[in-house]
């Protein structure tokens, strides 16, 4: 019940691991011509698959901290459009590098959140002007599962001139989105969650026409239009979207995170996407009749796959369930967050909520 935070493990992934200590053991140094450098591209193209984006648009990279500060290094904010939007509700890791970059010249700008739970929409467009460079925003958001209106963000940047780097870590694999029809200039995510792809493998989306133009900052040896020249000096940057790569990428972990890109392919998102509404309303009705308060989003169009239960003593209730092997998290000012994925059963539903109600009695004596 977990999803949102680890996705459960395809059984070929063992398979895959194994593919990859075969290739190190049997190959050795060959491995790199033979597959192994071109994973940051011929993986990314399994995610283009799923977020409907041009083959050879999407790089792989360890995490998200990484690709945010690759789009924030390719940009120019020594002039007037120097201005980050982004939203209170943003995962803290975004937040930590965006309030590093005022040295940099980047003033950001924060739209708070009335309730916790929801960025409202007209205040996060009127945050967005003509000195904006870029507008930083989570497709859901990590904590209350809030699901933004994108395309409205989009539109009000791109009149105005700015660009829109979405977070997709938290819709990606049950949430459809197509890139191309929102028009978004860079999106991000990771394997961790819906895609069951593991630790260790995150994705970068780059529009077309930004891929010649951009030159990110945090480069490195993969960026280099002939990397195996070693040449000292400048960076020759690479004509195509590996000048957004930078060291050497972690092989292991984009072994480990094809599987699941496959199996999300082939189920479908739109798929998955009907039984997550289901599913998750089924959770909400079953911990309303058994007097759980529900703290998430009620309007099912506006919810990502996650809902929250906010229960006294819910960080220790959380700890009980973990004992029993139901698997759910607790984050503070939310509460218990629980994510059916397309493998939960409605039968493991009604198990949680029960678990929850009776633990929650528990430790209430």
């Amino acid at each position: 019940m977990i999803s949102h935070s680890l996705g459960a493990m395809p059984r070929r992934t063992r398979d895959r691991l194994k593919q990859f200590a075969d290739e190190w053991s049997d190959r050795s140094i060959r491995a790199w011509r033979e597959g192994w450098w071109d994973m940051p591209i011929t993986v990314g193209n399994l995610i283009a698959e799923i977020i409907d984006a041009p083959q050879g648009s999407v790089v792989m990279h360890q995490n998200v901290s990484i690709t945010q500060q690759i789009v924030l290094s390719a940009l120019d904010w020594s002039g007037k459009r120097n201005k980050l939007v982004t939203e209170s509700l943003n995962f803290p890791s975004n937040h930590y590098i965006f309030h590093h970059w005022p040295r940099y010249g980047v003033r950001v700008v924060e739209v708070e959140s009335d309730d916790s739970k929801t960025v409202p929409l007209e205040k996060l467009l009127a945050a967005i002007d003509e000195e904006t460079l870029l507008v930083s925003v989570s497709h859901v958001t990590f904590r209350s599962s809030y699901l933004q209106n994108l395309a409205a963000i989009v539109e009000k940047a791109h009149r105005v001139g700015a660009m829109v780097l979405a977070d997709t870590y938290q819709s990606c694999g049950t949430v459809p989105f197509s890139v191309r029809e929102l028009n978004v200039d860079f999106a991000t995510g990771g394997s961790v969650k819906w895609l069951c792809g593991g630790p260790g493998a995150a994705y970068l989306y780059i529009r077309l026409d930004h891929i010649k133009t951009l030159e990110p900052a945090a480069t490195g040896w993969m960026a280099h239009k002939e990397p195996f020249a070693f040449t000292p000096g400048p960076i020759e940057f690479a004509d195509d979207a590996t000048r957004f790569l930078n060291g050497t990428p972690a092989i292991p972990a984009l072994y480990a995170a094809m599987s699941g890109y496959e199996i999300v392919k082939q189920i479908g998102v739109p798929a998955i996407r009907e039984k997550s509404q289901r599913q998750t309303q089924l959770l909400i009705e079953q911990a309303k009749e058994a007097g759980l308060k529900f703290n998430g989003i009620e309007n099912a169009k506006e919810r990502g796959g996650v809902v929250i239960f906010d229960v006294p003593n819910g960080k220790a209730v959380t700890a009980e369930l973990l004992r029993n092997d139901i698997l759910v998290d607790y984050r503070p000012g939310a509460g218990i967050r629980i994510a059916p994925h397309f493998y939960t059963t409605d039968e493991e539903l009604g198990q949680t909520i029960a678990a929850i109600k009776a633990a929650a009695e528990l430790l209430s004596h």
